[in-house]
């Protein structure tokens, strides 16, 4: 049987040594190791089995104008390129079973450009410096697994061994697992966060009810990114995307946003969907004395000790209902907008430190502006998001548009 192989992708110039030893503990691993050389100053301290020329001619460059530029920023951008490009054609090929990079900063920057581009599922693995202090972003919306490598990777010792043994046995054993059956029920992607926790969680449940496997992401930035990732890959044949929380931090400037993608993937890939204001009445920060000082006189809630949220006002719920109602207006596919209307969460319900009818009908005047004349419609229930009412009106709008009998008419 021929051993799987791991793609090692490090830059030789300063980690030779490392790589050579992680190489050999592949091997007793049972495994058979291919180095790839993403380095671009210096001399490689291992012999590599694809060289840096080979990498940055992948991205178009020649290595020699990258080290007369001597930008560092630029040819490690290059060198990401061109390893992500070769590691997708090993991958297609089936001539890789996985890949393992470690590094400090610069050796990390193109471990995560060049695994981004690899398919949700495959054995991917960085040991880095970065990873205490920039682990969500280190993953860059992929399953990735980050391990610390708690010292510096400078040079082997007694701790740097044990770091690097436990990454090679940790890759080898991940490519000699057993696949995991796919399953044949159609996949619904929803979206949810603790606030809106019971009403997404029941809706969800319905659809699981008549034979849909459903998939939660926590609409935290990154998972918000991750999802939009993978709905193409994964075939999702339905999105439940009630919380849409990640815009209000995009439009405000919140600490956990999930970029310009978010809310149009599903609309480009005409995956039917129903969508919701879940936590558009929130904007996160991190613990209160982070929050910027010009929001000083509004509305905060204490989530955690980890978690401070601030009331969205009326001008910024205007915007944050264009956004959201523009990105379903260009949906090629069927899109329904559907709006609880006493609150979008646990904490904007009658009663609740969030509950604020002026800035709830400026969401709403934004999000009948950017629909108006779309294609994509709009849908109002009179009682709050995590209501079994709300959660059983979304589910069954869904099916409805799923089984093509969905004739509501926009309200």
């Amino acid at each position: 049987m021929t051993p799987a192989v791991i793609a090692l992708v490090g830059t030789l110039d300063t980690k030779g040594d490392e790589y050579a030893y992680l190489r050999d503990r592949i091997r007793e691993a049972g495994a058979s190791a291919l180095l790839i050389d993403a380095g671009v100053l210096g001399r490689p301290g291992a012999t590599p089995d694809i060289t840096r020329q080979a990498v940055a001619e992948a991205a178009g460059q020649r290595i020699a104008d990258l080290v007369a530029a001597g930008d560092r920023a630029v040819a490690l951008g290059v060198m990401g390129r061109g390893t992500g490009a070769i590691l997708a054609d090993l991958v297609e090929s089936g001539s890789c079973s996985g890949v393992l990079a470690v590094g400090g900063s610069g050796g990390t920057s193109v471990a995560v450009r060049a695994f981004s581009q690899l398919p949700f599922g495959f054995p991917k693995m960085i040991v880095s410096t970065q990873v205490a202090s920039a682990g969500g972003a280190l993953a860059g919306g992929s399953d990735v697994l980050l391990m610390s490598s708690v010292a510096d990777i400078a040079g082997l010792n007694r701790l740097t061994r044990r770091v690097l043994s436990t990454a090679a046995a940790a890759i080898v054993g991940a490519v000699k697992a057993p696949a995991v059956p796919a399953g044949d029920r159609s996949l619904a992607f929803a979206t949810m966060l603790g606030l809106t926790t019971t009403g997404v969680t029941a809706a969800g449940a319905r659809l699981q009810q008549v034979g849909y496997e459903v998939v939660t992401f926590h609409a935290t930035g990154e998972g918000g990114r991750t999802m939009e990732k993978l709905i193409g890959p994964m075939e999702v044949s339905a999105m439940l995307d009630l919380t849409t929380v990640e815009v209000a931090d995009e439009v405000v400037g919140g600490t956990k946003p999930a970029g310009g993608d978010r809310l149009r993937t599903a609309g480009r890939l005409g995956i039917p969907q129903v969508v919701s204001t879940g936590g558009t009445d929130m904007v996160r920060f991190g613990p209160r004395d982070s929050v910027p000082e010009h929001f000083g006189d509004r509305v905060f809630h204490v989530h955690n000790d980890l978690v401070t949220l601030m009331r969205t006002s009326p001008e910024e719920c205007l915007e944050i209902g264009r956004v959201i109602g523009a990105r379903l207006a260009s949906a090629t596919g069927p899109a329904v907008l559907i709006v609880p209307l006493r609150g979008s969460s646990a904490i904007a319900v009658d009663g609740g430190p969030f509950h604020d009818p002026a800035a709830d009908a400026a969401l709403a005047e934004g999000l009948r502006g950017s629909l108006t004349g779309s294609d994509a419609r709009i849908v109002c229930v009179d009682t709050h998001i995590n209501d079994p009412a709300f959660s059983r009106a979304a589910a069954d709008r869904l099916l409805a548009i799923l089984e093509g009998n969905d004739r509501a008419p926009q309200q």
